[in-house]
């Protein structure tokens, strides 16, 4: 049989199945889609994807026309944990209105929000130097925690995955923060710090997953794209 031919049979009970010639099973009802969209401007998590050979498109929810925001304002007393999730479907949603706003073929939206924790508090994105450095003060010489939801959605489907991990920084001294912080790579950084860039120096112990505290716990992922019949 040659590698192009294609048998398809239905069975009264299961579902339709393409059989192709080498072993490949394909459930037809639930067709294999080969390209994701990626709700997120982030560099860090399309490097990520790279890194496990997925092909995607990056899909700015923040542009104008077919701007679509996502409030990210903690709700009162919002567990960390649940904002995370919360965001991330939020963001894969607008991700979807973002798609068919554009009339872009029908693929699966990826979207993913990241948080560090620490004593109960959300410390997001610092707005400036000063904060930044605060934030990086607290974490000082403490544990943390680094909670990334990932989300994917299509067509009114929407799985997500939850990913923890705690983070141990060294006792830093104020001219070590300073110095970190003039470099101006915590600035769009939840926690004002990034695991893969200078502040890789600072953590002693990390208990959880590498890519999670990055942006985008690879494993997770993996997960949610195989319940998509996204290949890797």
């Amino acid at each position: 049989m040659s590698n192009n031919v294609k048998l398809l049979f239905t069975h009264p009970v299961l579902p339709p199945y393409t059989f192709t010639a080498d072993s490949h099973i394909i459930n037809t009802m639930h067709p294999v889609t080969s390209r994701i969209y990626l709700a997120s401007a982030s560099p860090r998590r399309r490097e990520l994807l790279k890194q496990i050979n997925v092909s995607f498109e990056t899909l700015l929810l923040r542009t104008r026309p077919e701007r679509c925001d996502v409030d990210e304002t903690p709700r009162p007393g919002e567990d960390p944990a649940a904002y995370v999730v919360r965001l991330a479907q939020a963001k894969a949603e607008a991700g979807e209105r973002a798609r068919d706003m554009r009339r872009l073929p029908k693929h699966p939206v990826l979207a993913a929000d990241t948080t560090v924790t620490f004593d109960g508090h959300i410390l997001g994105k610092p707005e400036n130097a000063h904060a930044a450095e605060a934030m990086l003060m607290s974490l000082s010489g403490r544990t943390h925690t680094v909670h990334t939801a990932i989300a994917l959605s299509l067509d009114g489907r929407r799985e997500y995955r939850l990913c923890s991990s705690t983070v141990s920084f060294k006792g830093l001294t104020t001219e070590e923060v300073r110095r970190y912080v003039h470099t101006g790579e915590p600035h769009d950084k939840a926690g004002a710090y990034a695991i893969q860039g200078r502040a890789a120096a600072f953590i002693t112990n990390l208990n959880g997953s590498y890519s999670g505290v990055m942006g985008l716990p690879l494993f997770e992922t993996a997960e949610l794209l195989q319940l998509f019949q996204v290949p890797l």
